[in-house]
């Protein structure tokens, strides 16, 4: 072979080296395109079955507080869930003033002002 016939040769193997790489990475990067566009699917769809098992757990439990909650205020004379229901201000005011009294009397340990 002489020169011009194998530097000839050189570029062809070359230039199809050249091809060969570009194609192996327009396959790598779509095929990882791909395989990132599985794993997305799946973490959506994990994640969306996980909330609406978190939601049906708490709209679960909040029915429950909320029906025990509304048994008590069924047992205490006078209305008392009716006129909690009309002046919700008032009952929120009373809440706030007995919380902060237990929490001086269970709090000894500061000094009063």
């Amino acid at each position: 072979m002489d020169d011009k016939a194998f530097e000839k040769k050189v570029n062809q193997d070359v230039d199809k080296a050249k091809e060969d790489i570009a194609t192996l990475t327009d396959d790598g990067a779509t095929g990882l395109s791909r395989k990132f566009g599985q794993l997305e699917d799946g973490v959506k769809t994990t994640v969306t079955d996980t909330v609406k098992t978190i939601n049906k757990g708490v709209g679960q439990g909040l029915s429950q507080y909320n029906t025990k909650v509304q048994d008590i205020a069924d047992r205490v004379p006078g209305d008392f869930s009716k006129k909690v229901a009309g002046y919700p201000w008032v009952t929120i005011t009373l809440s706030l003033a007995f919380g902060l009294l237990l929490g001086v009397l269970l709090k000894p340990g500061r000094q009063s002002v």
